[in-house]
């Protein structure tokens, strides 16, 4: 497995400055970009795209807190992270704040798509408006959670920072990294399902 992290010649942790990863990355795929060696053999032209490929992934990856994790998991435990079994309790009650809201914006879209009548769809503005708002509302309130979850990585970095000599207090950390990668998945599960109804409801 490679580890993205030494790619872009980065510290493993799991928190990064992105700014700073982007200008490593923007200096890193110039050095290797395929149009460098756009006159030389069919191998090289290969090797070189596969690498340019594969720094790109790196930096797709590590940018975004979640995915960064997992991978950070991946090379520390040996293994993907493991999926939640049950729902923990704050995450069902968020959960149950956005399904009725989707299920109820489901129904007016397929009420509203086989409308073709310009006069007829006009008369559904206010519904149209009304439930752009409610399912923004949910996407503040997921934002809210969200940007709770990378404040605690932050301060959880500085303490895997501090422990970087002791690889056994670091692995105490472990656990609730694990747990923060799973909460950051199912918010971007149900931000894209917001998001979903909401670009439906514009076109």
């Amino acid at each position: 497995m490679t580890d993205y992290f030494a790619l872009l010649e980065e510290a493993r942790r799991p928190w990064l400055d992105t700014d700073s990863l982007k200008h490593k990355f923007l200096a890193r795929s110039a050095e290797v970009h395929p149009d460098r060696v756009h006159g030389a053999d069919p191998a090289t032209k290969t090797i070189a795209q596969q690498r340019y490929a594969e720094l790109n992934a790196a930096y797709l990856c590590l940018r975004e807190p979640r995915d960064r994790l997992r991978h950070l998991l991946e090379l520390e435990l040996g293994r993907k992270p493991g999926e939640l079994q049950e729902m923990p309790p704050e995450l069902a009650d968020l959960f149950m704040q956005i399904v009725p809201v989707l299920r109820e914006a489901d129904g007016f879209l397929t009420r509203y798509a086989v409308i073709t009548s310009p006069l007829l769809r006009a008369q559904t503005f206010g519904e149209v408006q009304q439930f752009t708002e409610r399912l923004t509302a949910r996407q503040h309130s997921l934002k809210e959670h969200h940007d709770q979850l990378l404040r605690r990585l932050e301060e959880l970095d500085r303490t895997w920072c501090e422990r970087t000599a002791n690889l056994g207090l670091r692995t105490d950390l472990l656990p609730e990294l694990e747990n923060i990668c799973r909460r950051l998945g199912f918010f971007s599960r149900w931000n894209g399902q917001l998001q979903e109804r909401l670009l439906r409801l514009v076109l």
